[in-house]
């Protein structure tokens, strides 16, 4: 499948665009609400198209019931797996919460030291990445068709 080509910058300004969403489980509607991978899924489809795969209804406690790195899975299926330390703004990053769980927040690099993401009890928010969220990254990944 090839994809039309877009840049980080537009990654993350996309990205931007979402802050101050609400957190909504499972939604995906900038401004009205979306939760970690609803952000990711939006920003794929305004600057990469359609989405490629519809995701599954999820609990809240999709991770600890099943303990299937279903994310990673996806994410594999659909993105460019890059370094650990080599991702860049606008790429894609997936934490553990704690060291031997599945890797279940995703968020959106919006340079080396900043993310973007939506969490539970908060609107979409671009941080630090901070030594915390540092310790628990557990993958990086490219959207296709960015230039490097």
């Amino acid at each position: 499948m090839t994809f039309p080509h877009t840049t980080r910058a537009a990654i993350v300004a996309e990205a931007r665009g979402w802050i101050g969403t609400p957190y909504r489980h499972q939604a995906s509607l900038k401004g009205v609400g979306c939760d970690c991978l609803g952000l990711v899924r939006g920003v794929w489809r305004n600057c990469i198209g359609d989405e490629p795969e519809t995701p599954p209804p999820y609990a809240p406690d999709w991770a600890e019931a099943k303990g299937d790195e279903t994310l990673v899975a996806a994410a594999l299926r659909h993105l460019v797996p890059v370094a650990g330390d080599g991702f860049g703004a606008g790429d894609v990053l997936l934490f553990r919460w704690r060291d031997g769980f599945v890797a279940k927040h995703v968020a959106i690099a919006s340079g080396e030291r900043t993310m973007i993401h939506a969490h539970d009890g908060a609107a979409v928010c671009e941080i630090a990445l901070a030594p915390w969220w540092r310790r628990r990254l557990a993958y990086a990944f490219r959207f296709p068709g960015v230039s490097v």
